[in-house]
């Protein structure tokens, strides 16, 4: 099966969840939380949705259930921001401008890892992307922070893709899994169909069904993140030997993606 066939069997599960709308999803923001992440091969994603039906609802704007994102990720000209990462560097940005299409709103946003690991996302509405900070975010990045000088930014990376948010019933738990990923800038474009990126949001991890859903699919913990993923795919001669053990992951998935079958959809990825 193509990826269309997988996206179109994605699509089934998720309108079989129990609807939450974006007013009832407000308690389970996760503004300051752990993140665990996972990549997942698509073609497994309908079978773990079918699964973690009876435990989650699925975030429904204007009847959409699948939401298309537009994020312009910010950095230097030197990238310094992405090499923070690269690093290993323990109290770490990144900054970024979001649309959200389906609820017509952008928002400029910084998140902060610190050394513990936990995420703290800050964000203010803005009408609309540019290429370079304007007055209103170079001040709210300004407050938020004195170790990154506004003017030294600017958009060096486009990441587009499809979400599908899940909210537990039970806890304060949020799941975002990312599909069809796009990365963008200049004249390069890399798209990965085959690849799904899923983030298990908490205050702090802990019990979680999705969790024990990728034990039990052999799906190993630990991610990339889709702004170092963007530019290790779009610019080829940065260093990137942190992500090694990811990057041999995706590699493996992408070359089972045309003749998976029902034996090595357990493979251990």
């Amino acid at each position: 099966m193509d990826s269309n066939t997988f996206l179109q069997e994605v699509q089934l599960q998720a309108s079989l969840f129990e609807p939450i709308t974006l007013e009832e999803m407000d308690g389970v923001k996760l503004m300051d939380r752990m993140d665990v992440k996972y990549l997942i091969p698509l073609a497994l994603l309908p079978d773990i949705l079918r699964e973690a039906q009876p435990f989650y609802k699925v975030l429904e704007i204007d009847q959409n259930r699948l939401c298309n994102y537009r994020t312009l990720y910010y950095d230097t000209d030197d990238l310094s921001l992405y090499k923070a990462h690269q690093n290993g560097v323990l109290n770490r940005y990144k900054v970024r401008a979001r649309n959200y299409v389906e609820s017509s709103l952008s928002f400029f946003e910084i998140k902060y890892k610190n050394n513990k690991g936990r995420t703290k996302k800050t964000r203010i509405k803005q009408p609309e992307i540019t290429d370079f900070l304007e007055n209103e975010s170079v001040d709210f990045l300004k407050q938020t922070t004195q170790e990154i000088l506004p003017e030294t930014l600017k958009g060096i990376l486009w990441v587009n893709y499809q979400r599908l948010t899940l909210v537990s019933k039970v806890g304060a738990e949020r799941l975002t899994i990312d599909l069809n990923l796009t990365f963008e800038f200049d004249e390069q474009q890399k798209v990965y169909a085959a690849i799904v990126i899923a983030e298990v949001k908490q205050e702090k991890v802990g019990q979680s069904p999705f969790i024990d859903l990728m034990r039990k699919y052999r799906l190993k913990q630990g991610g990339i993140s889709k702004y170092c993923f963007g530019i290790i795919s779009l610019y080829q001669q940065i260093k990137q030997n942190k992500f090694k053990k990811h990057l041999r992951r995706v590699s493996k998935i992408l070359a089972h993606h045309d003749h998976l079958t029902t034996t090595n959809l357990t493979t251990s990825y």
